[in-house]
């Protein structure tokens, strides 16, 4: 399959909203889980995603109301907020599992009304909650669903792949032929990241991708992702009800209310100036800890 590279060529052609500022830094991996990215220099180039007035209605009520943000190529956004305040509906904006009502969601420069959604979806990477394995097929054919479609002529290159991510996600290669039933909870999410991450996309989106396992084995795999995004420069969006994730992984936060954007900025900016009260109450407990 072709990926999203022929799109840029003309992003041109789209009002794509850029990023108002750069990336932070990446916090030193010595530095302490409560160590806050500051803000960095302004990245240039197009957009790897753009919200542009995006809102969406479900009956009566709306989900996502006029976000207008975007994402950095290579940069690792979390989205936080209460239930029910539009941070799913907003990622599956970018793979066209939702469509918006009103404004424009762009992916490298193109609208997604102008993509064809199977394209789409296989250059977006996607891991959700409990990892949601195919249970008839073992660790290496999760992993190697997606690429076996897309080299069907080339085996060669599907066994790379399941190995390079398996390797990748820590996943040691005894593993290969068990059933997801045979997985512990953390084992059976490193398959799903990996098989998220098989076809090699350009962005990975993750929902609550962690809330079902123990604390230990979260600790660890929030280190794993933050490795791998360190070593292959994805683009995430990441959501999460875990305030203190969301500051360890992230180098933005976004920040949703009622559908919302009403904060996006480094966890350090956050912290130290929040925009507005709903910001200031949500980081209040652990401003003394990031800050000191």
């Amino acid at each position: 399959m072709e990926r999203l590279e022929s799109m840029r060529a003309e992003a041109g052609r789209n009002d794509t909203p850029r990023a108002g500022s750069g990336r932070s830094d990446m916090p030193r991996r010595d530095a302490g889980r409560n160590a806050v990215p500051r803000a960095g220099a302004e990245r240039v180039g197009p957009p790897a995603v753009a919200f542009h007035h995006a809102t969406k209605r479900f009956k009566s009520s709306i989900a996502v109301n006029d976000v207008s943000v975007a994402v950095e190529e290579g940069s690792f956004v979390t989205v936080i907020g209460s239930s029910g305040c539009g941070k799913t509906t907003l990622l599956k904006m970018v793979n066209a599992l939702v469509m918006p009502d009103e404004g424009s969601v762009f992916v490298q420069g193109r609208a997604t009304s102008e993509l064809d959604p199977v394209e789409l979806r296989r250059s977006v990477g996607y891991a959700i909650q409990g990892s949601v394995l195919f249970p008839h097929l073992t660790v290496e054919q999760n992993i190697a669903y997606v690429p076996s479609l897309l080299n069907k002529h080339d085996r060669r290159r599907t066994d790379a792949a399941v190995k390079k991510w398996m390797d990748l996600v820590d996943l040691p290669s005894t593993m290969r032929a068990r059933y997801p039933a045979e997985l512990s909870g953390g084992q059976a999410q490193r398959v799903g990241i990996a098989r998220a991450l098989a076809a090699s996309p350009d962005i990975l989106l993750m929902d609550e991708p962690f809330s079902a396992v123990d604390a230990i084995t979260r600790s660890s795999l929030q280190d794993e992702l933050k490795r791998i995004h360190e070593r292959t420069g994805i683009t995430v969006l990441f959501v999460t009800h875990d305030i203190d994730e969301a500051f360890y992984l992230g180098d933005r936060v976004l920040v949703m209310e009622a559908g919302r954007a009403v904060q996006y900025a480094s966890p350090h900016d956050i912290l130290s100036a929040p925009a507005v009260p709903f910001v200031d109450k949500l980081v209040a407990k652990r401003r003394a800890a990031y800050l000191s």
